[in-house]
């Protein structure tokens, strides 16, 4: 089976999707575009607005992709639901009216268990309880291909998904296709290895890795997206469509291997612990790597959660100054500031970047950069309005001021038992007549 990579993040190209599911001859295209804080900022905007809370791209992304993808044949799966799986699936089903089409959407549900949490858990990172970090906003469990499955039993042109781990997002599509049983770990490990080559696209095909004189990269601005031919074994080509810039080596699938791995021997996902020592790449044609090797044991008892919390607001300011001396005025300009705010219990961050000029300082230009962390709106204001005053209160000549203020929410994680999590799959239909 052939399964493509079409995002590797919320904010990733539209295009070589589209091209992908055209000419890749794909049965899957995996859309993945959620990371720890994505969903959590999901969840802020759905309890503002109960109907938000999906991938805000979805539109964009699909819009141009659906058409061409039944067209061709190509299940669809994107974790682009986010914080609100069910409202995805709506506007996707809308989508497929709009333009005609008949299809089917499988909904994925059942990442969410804010409500189930015990706050007296702590967190894996500091061992704090995951109560004392602030307000929590929102708790998703990694999902693993076992919860996809029923989802793609349904026969669904598109399944959409929250909370789903990245690499389980394409062991499932495989394990559906070549009819692997889950608990047959060599070809789950071999499963959940393609899965991380492709979950963020671009990166195994020459994006994140380019550097000129060192790793050159052909034709970075129209960068191709890759895909897996996987056999019925386990042991997988990792390619990209011909024509499309970029390139598919051993150093690109290497790089990738080890990417977010902090122990090699044991990177555990939903589905597997998964060993990589032994795993093998080999140049078999120009853009075409081989895969194998990927050992597996049983996946954990338990299931990883990424809890948000309210960490307190951050502000962040800036102004520049240019000409003879600008660095010696900014650094005068940051020394006001910080005595300014002294007093307020907020931790204030200020340093002078940019072209700071030589020996003796001439003629340059630079920029003082604050920033804070604090615990409410007003207190993060005050430290704009203290950057702002500098025009006529601080140092000569300086200009540019621009203030930031926003909400920042904290990730940490914890693990809960696999029975806290109740999934459900919900189907819509688009019956091919346009709206």
């Amino acid at each position: 089976m052939r399964i493509g990579s079409g995002a590797g993040f919320a904010g990733d190209r539209i295009e070589p999707a589209v091209r992908l599911a055209a000419g890749a001859g794909l049965d899957d295209l995996v859309l993945e575009c959620l990371a720890e804080r994505t969903i959590a900022l999901g969840q802020q905007r759905r309890l503002r607005d109960p109907a938000a809370g999906h991938d805000p791209r979805l539109r964009a992304r699909f819009r141009p992709l659906l058409p061409v993808a039944l067209d061709r044949g190509v299940r669809v799966v994107s974790n682009m639901g986010a914080a609100n799986p069910l409202a995805a699936g709506e506007l996707t089903r809308d989508l497929l009216v709009e333009a005609g089409l008949r299809g089917r959407v499988a909904v994925l549900t059942g990442d969410d268990v804010l409500d189930r949490l015990d706050l007296r858990r702590p967190a894996l990172e500091d061992g704090i309880a995951l109560a004392d970090h602030g307000e929590v906003v929102s708790a998703n469990a990694y999902l693993g291909a076992d919860a996809l499955l029923p989802a793609l039993d349904t026969g669904a042109d598109v399944v959409l998904t929250g909370r789903v781990a990245d690499p389980s997002l394409f062991l499932a599509p495989v394990a559906h296709r070549l009819g692997w049983d889950l608990d047959d770990w060599p070809r789950v490990a071999a499963g959940t290895l393609v899965g991380h080559l492709l979950e963020c696209a671009g990166q195994v095909t020459g994006g994140y890795f380019a550097d000129p004189g060192v790793k050159d990269v052909p034709d970075l601005a129209d960068l191709g997206f890759p895909f897996a031919e996987v056999a019925p074994d386990g042991t997988a080509v990792i390619g990209k469509l011909a024509g499309t810039g970029g390139l598919v080596s051993t150093a690109t699938v290497r790089e990738q291997l080890l990417y977010e791995v902090t122990d090699p021997t044991a990177y555990r996902t939903p589905d597997v612990v998964l060993d990589l020592r032994r795993v093998r790449a080999e140049q078999v044609a120009a853009d075409r790597v081989r895969v194998s090797g990927a050992v597996g044991r049983p996946r954990p008892a338990e299931l990883k959660v990424s809890v948000g919390y309210r960490a307190g607001h951050r502000a962040e300011c800036g102004i520049t100054y240019a000409g003879p001396g600008a660095a010696r005025r900014a650094r005068l300009a940051a020394d006001v500031v910080t005595t300014r705010l002294r007093g307020t219990g907020l931790r204030v961050r200020a340093e002078v970047l940019g072209a700071l000029g030589g020996a003796g300082e001439p003629a340059g230009e630079c920029r003082l950069r604050v920033a804070a962390l604090a615990p409410d709106p007003e207190a993060a204001e005050l430290v704009c309005h203290e950057v702002e005053a500098l025009y006529t209160n601080g140092p000569a000549g300086g200009g540019g001021v621009r203030t930031d203020v926003r909400e920042v929410i904290g990730i940490v994680s914890t693990m809960v038992p696999r029975s806290a999590v109740r999934t459900r799959v919900t189907v819509l239909e688009a019956d091919g007549a346009a709206a």
